[in-house]
């Protein structure tokens, strides 16, 4: 099934999971969600400091848990495409340990879509074998850990 705005709008749960539609996007919708994700950090991020926003998004991830279940079920795929909420949170998990500098995002950026769509080990394991809501949200979860190492070797080379 490929989901539509009339899908998105059908249940809250939907409209989250899919990043608020940037999940529709005919092609790489995952990108189009770690995109979303980068446009609307400023937003989320505006007045919090970095603890209570990673308490946020702690919750995020569980909400996740909840909208990617539901969202996978009713679209009879458990990590459906269009699901990008799992590329949502755990980038803005990195935007928040990342140097505030466009050069540091836009390597985070690309780091984690190469983590996300290559899926070293752990990443494939979790992503083949640990189903449901909580399965969708880990193995994004996993990529952004290696994408926040590479980032701080990195910056450990450079300082």
């Amino acid at each position: 099934m490929r989901p539509d705005f009339r899908f998105l709008t059908a249940h809250p749960a939907h409209f989250v999971a899919c990043g608020f539609g940037s999940g529709l996007s005919p092609k790489a919708p995952g990108t189009a969600g770690t995109l979303a994700a980068w446009v609307t950090f400023p937003l989320l991020a505006t007045g919090l400091g970095e603890g209570p926003l990673l308490i946020l998004l702690a919750l995020f991830f569980v909400l996740g848990v909840v909208v990617a279940e539901r969202t996978g079920r009713a679209l009879g795929v458990s990590d459906h495409g269009a699901i990008v909420w799992d590329e949502m949170v755990p980038f803005w998990l990195i935007l928040v340990l990342t140097p505030k500098s466009w050069m540091w995002q836009t390597a985070a950026f690309a780091l984690f879509r190469f983590f996300d769509i290559v899926k070293p080990p752990p990443v494939r394991w979790a992503d083949r074998r640990v189903k449901g809501g909580f399965g969708v949200m880990l193995d994004d979860l996993i990529a952004a850990g290696y994408t926040l190492l590479v980032l701080a070797l990195f910056k450990r080379l450079l300082d």
